[in-house]
């Protein structure tokens, strides 16, 4: 599936079984919470923190799906191309990073 696809599909989905998108607001303050769920697993899997009993049946890439989702629903409503967004956020890094990256000590093996 392409990102352009998955747009379309997440606007499918809104218009014929969620009714309506809800409000951009709305949306944004779905997003952070979603991508708080997400930091919570990822701090749980990776970081320091113990499981808890709520963390159950709990999946990194379904919560990384659902912060894709709510983004999706946000370049839909906002009439954002996130392909054509993509493309040019790379080559603007490329561009501004060519060798940022490949210079810093702290990368090095």
């Amino acid at each position: 599936m392409t990102i352009q696809q998955a747009q379309q599909q997440v606007d499918e989905w809104i218009k014929s079984v969620g009714v309506r998108y809800f409000n951009e607001l709305t949306n944004l303050g779905i997003l952070m919470e979603e991508v708080g769920e997400l930091s919570r697993l990822m701090v749980r899997t990776y970081g320091e923190q113990s499981f808890k009993e709520s963390d159950q049946g709990k999946e990194l890439g379904d919560e990384m799906a659902d912060v894709l989702w709510v983004l999706l629903c946000l370049a839909n409503q906002t009439g954002v191309n996130l392909t054509e967004a993509l493309q040019q956020n790379l080559e603007k890094k490329t561009s501004r990073d060519k060798s940022r990256h490949r210079d810093n000590e702290k990368l090095q093996g």
